[in-house]
């Protein structure tokens, strides 16, 4: 998976730990800054893509992202079945 978005978020000059914080408030925190981060998006697939169970990737925390995930395998699932079903018919 290319990286090199990593070098425009506004993370880079943080303290790591402002983005796996103990706390909700520590989350929050690290919400706003990635809210205005130009790089969130590829962030987010990043943390989804390679499974990063720990800290805030793209505004999320991880239990946003298990929800993310959940959801998209459950639209797979979804998806899978009704080309299942079209083949069937046809």
């Amino acid at each position: 998976m290319e990286t090199s978005w990593m070098a425009e978020g506004k993370c880079r000059d943080l303290p790591p730990e402002t983005f796996f914080p103990s706390d909700g408030v520590g989350v929050e925190i690290a919400r706003r800054i990635c809210a205005e981060c130009p790089v969130k998006g590829p962030c987010l697939e990043y943390a989804l893509y390679n499974r990063i169970e720990h800290g805030v990737w793209g505004g999320a925390s991880e239990r946003e992202r298990r929800r993310i995930a959940r959801q998209r395998r459950g639209a797979q699932r979804t998806a899978g079945e009704r080309s299942t079903e079209h083949a069937a018919v046809d």
